[in-house]
């Protein structure tokens, strides 16, 4: 003990905990600040024979460093030192340092704000910023300045920012420690890794076991790559190498198997997530494979779903993972990725606070009589619009009044110490005579799935059934392994829901529920209704979109409850879900029900339609047809219809058409004279306007046939308008034939005259509109009404280009006239002129 690196500053943190309420420990991996530094501090005399609580992020590091702890005095664990973890604990009267899980801690805040018999409260391993470890320090923050001026906090971290938490704590003293660690050699890939992330990180693996010695840790995002990582390592090595996983739902002996040497002295994998980075000392590792990844959750306030995410690890979490190889003796890290994509890694992973599910916590700052999470300190404030979707579900759950004060029935949600969704169900599971089912629910969606997913075999049913039924099997002979299940989660799913069926149950008063009855209770926003062909795409009551796996059972049943799915990027991905029934959503949800009267455009009929309508926020539940329609309403109804069917709906005519064309080009040519943008933009953003007077009384598709569009669109005028745009830009023109020719105003370019070549003898200057402006195009015809001469300059033609004209077409058209001088020429719309 006495060689180890903390053992340098230990005399510079006593004497700053006897002078200061809060203390900060800044400390590399492997100084020894977990398991030396408690005990250390037992006989300080402000400890006054009280005792130590110390938070650990993590069940496995919780146990671990409590057993080291015991080792190190020669006792057993639960005397001087023991703990408490979810489901298990190892304490007794004379324990003076009691190492607990985050959430622990704060459980006995609620229950006794004072910490009566504590004196110090340590927070380990705080760089991991998990959710409970911030609730915890902002609550301990809040007693020390209210209620326990004598609580000393201890804040322990190897990879922290301790200029922000001295801050927090008052100015808090930092002393900090010098690790002690041999060298490790990084290794990175020379081109970008391609291919799943298991596979690749088994081939790394083989290729180090070939080269190095000793024990090999390996980080991966998650269980589901760990179990593809081990099935593949185990088809290609032989018995002389284990392969162990860990992670926090594995059993005590998995758990053990994998921090410990093997028993047989062989060379073992350990096959990890993020919770080997710190606090947990492995014996034996001396190289260390790392995919790179994490497997975080995301949380979308907008759609009130957790999306889990594989992100790149950040330099912090690298540095601490390279770190594992250099415990024991010089040390090799294999990192999956090139040394240019290490350069862009971020900093340090985001504390949990920014991208969590905050309805725990607000339920948890309501108990402790907070309304507003800006009442107490935090290092990162919850962010505001996660936390303003917390204290509505909160509302929606009948855990907190309007002003955020906890109910009765909140309270009761924070003594399950269970998410607040679930706490809402077990409430009304007490009195229903259902407490053994909804507990069973209740663990289930907490704990791990019951159903072993087995590589490359089919994707899970959804049916929460499915689970209930094989739980029940599961206990029926006798608690044994079973083919295809989870031993493990199993029985992890029996001692949490044993906790929960402890609930005090008073008299059955209230209507017993199915399955899918009391998931409703706890995700009221994700009962669902079936609305895609396939039966398997549903409208969640929140109004996002879900999916179910193909070919599953449950698709295309009318109403399901998603209890278990992710954001996804458009549509949800379903895991877990069950059938509820019409008649307990309305029974069990009268309250969030409501009835209105819709009244729309219906694609499918093509008209107007009005119903009244039952519904559960998005979901409709059911609907009957009205056959009075507001007027106003059903003109609404049918602009929304012309909206969707587009301006084509409408019955143009020529004469309406070529009338928009005209004011079109009036509007490009003079774009500051107030005329109105009958673009097709501009006429569906006013379409209210001028078309709304004209559609009184229509309320189909058909009836728009009714509709004379010359004289729709000329109301987009007054008379004077009109007027003066008849004189800009005319239907016709007179030419010197004597006829009256129709300009076509195209939608792109300048307005066109075509008129026979022959009508236009001895007019030298172009025709014009707009006040003499705006030259037409001239498209000079043949005797077959096609053009000879595109122009826009007529003098010039006659001047440059006639006679060579005259010379083509005169032989091919003999009869008409041609004459020699077309200034001199009589203008003529006949084959020739009268004589």
């Amino acid at each position: 003990m006495e060689s180890l690196p903390i053992h340098a500053v230990l005399p510079d943190l006593r004497e700053a905990l006897a002078n200061a309420s809060s203390v900060v420990l800044s400390a590399p991996p492997g100084s020894g600040k977990t398991t030396i530094v408690p005990l250390e501090l037992l006989d300080e005399s402000w400890l006054a024979g009280k005792k130590i609580l110390m938070l650990e992020p993590r069940r496995l590091a919780t146990r671990a460093s409590a057993l080291r702890m015991a080792q190190l005095l020669g006792e057993k664990i639960g005397a001087q030192v023991g703990y408490r973890v979810r489901f298990d604990s190892c304490v007794s009267r004379q324990t003076r340092v009691e190492v607990v899980t985050e959430g622990i801690l704060t459980r006995r805040l609620q229950h006794d704000p004072e910490l009566d018999g504590v004196s110090l409260v340590i927070f380990d391993e705080f760089h991991e910023r998990s959710l409970h470890a911030d609730l915890a320090l902002a609550l301990c923050n809040d007693v020390q300045g209210v209620l326990r001026d004598d609580l000393r906090l201890l804040v322990m971290s190897a990879t922290l920012d301790t200029g922000r938490i001295s801050s927090l704590l008052n100015d808090a003293p930092v002393v900090k420690g010098e690790g002690r660690s041999y060298p490790v050699d990084i290794h990175y890939l020379e081109k970008r890794a391609e291919g799943l992330t298991a596979k690749v990180t088994v081939n790394a693996v083989l290729r180090a076991l070939n080269t190095e010695n000793g024990d090999i840790l390996v980080f991966l995002p998650c269980t589901g790559e760990i179990r593809q990582a081990e099935q593949l390592l185990n088809e290609q090595l032989g018995s002389e190498v284990v392969v162990c996983s860990l992670y926090g739902n594995l059993s005590k002996e998995a758990q053990d198997r994998a921090i410990l040497p093997d028993e047989g002295g062989r060379r073992r994998v350990v096959l990890a997530t993020s919770i080997a980075e710190t606090s947990l000392t492995i014996e034996g590792i001396a190289c260390v494979v790392d995919s790179g990844w994490s497997r975080l959750p995301q949380f979308d306030p907008n759609s009130g779903l957790t999306r889990l995410q594989t992100l790149r690890v950040s330099l912090a979490s690298a540095d601490q993972r390279a770190g594992r190889a250099g415990r024991l003796g010089p040390g090799v890290c294999y990192r999956l990725w090139t040394a240019s994509e290490h350069s862009l890694l971020n900093a340090h992973t985001p504390p949990e606070i920014q991208g969590a599910d905050l309805a725990q916590l607000a339920l948890e700052l309501a108990s402790w009589g907070v309304a507003d999470p800006a009442d107490l300190r935090w290092l990162d404030s919850p962010p505001k619009g996660a936390y303003a979707q917390a204290k509505s579900l909160l509302l929606d759950l009948e855990a907190i009044d309007e002003k955020g004060r906890i109910t009765e029935t909140g309270g009761r949600m924070v003594e399950s110490a269970v998410h607040p969704r679930l706490g809402h169900m077990l409430n009304y599971a007490c009195s229903s005579g259902q407490i053994s089912l909804a507990a069973d629910l209740a663990a289930i969606l907490t704990e791990r799935d019951l159903l072993r997913r087995e590589r490359g075999g089919d994707v899970l049913p959804v049916d929460i059934d499915d689970r209930l039924q094989l739980l029940n099997t599961w206990r029926e002979q006798g608690k044994r392994r079973m083919p295809g299940i989870d031993h493990n989660a199993c029985r992890r799913v029996e001692q949490a829901s044993r906790q929960w069926r402890r609930a005090k149950v008073s008299e059955a008063t209230l209507l017993e529920l199915s399955t899918g009855g009391l998931l409703g209770l706890a995700f009221p926003d994700r009962i669902a209704k079936r609305r895609s062909p396939d039966g398997e795409g549903y409208l969640l009551a929140g109004g996002r979109g879900a999916r179910l796996p193909e070919g599953d059972r449950l698709c295309g049943s009318e109403f399901l409850v998603m209890a278990q799915l992710d954001a996804g990027r458009s549509e949800g991905r379903v895991f877990l879900a069950a059938e509820i029934r019409l008649d307990e959503i309305s029974s069990s949800h009268t309250r969030r029900i409501s009835r209105e009267t819709q009244i729309g455009w219906d694609k499918a009929s093509a008209a107007v339609t009005a119903r009244e309508e039952e519904r559960l926020g998005a979901v409709v539940l059911s609907f009957r047809p009205l056959e009075e329609i507001d007027p106003e309403a059903q003109l609404q109804g049918m602009l929304e219809g012309v909206r969707q069917m587009g301006l084509k709906a409408l019955p143009w005519s020529r004469e309406s058409e070529e009338w928009l064309r005209r004011l079109r080009f009036l509007g490009q040519w003079q774009p500051d004279a107030g005329w109105p943008d009958v673009s097709e933009q501009g006429l569906m953003k006013t379409l209210d306007t001028w078309l709304g007077p004209w559609l009184a009384g229509m309320s189909r598709r058909d009836h728009l046939k009714r509709l004379d569009m010359k004289a729709v669109v000329t109301g987009l005028l007054d008379w004077e308008s009109q007027q003066r745009m008849d004189d800009l830009v005319p239907t016709h023109i007179k030419v010197p034939s004597g006829s009256r020719k129709r300009i076509d105003y195209v939608e792109e370019g300048d307005p066109v005259l075509a008129v026979k070549l022959q009508e236009m003898f001895g007019l030298a200057d172009t025709p014009t509109i707009c006040g003499g402006k705006v030259a037409l195009q001239l498209h000079l015809l043949s005797p077959a009404q096609r053009p000879i001469q595109v122009t826009r300059d007529l003098c010039g033609f006659w001047e440059r280009t006639y006679q060579e004209v005259k010379k083509e077409l005169k032989g091919r058209y003999p009869k008409h006239y041609w004459p020699d001088d077309p200034w001199s020429a009589v203008p003529t719309a006949r084959v020739r002129p009268k004589t």
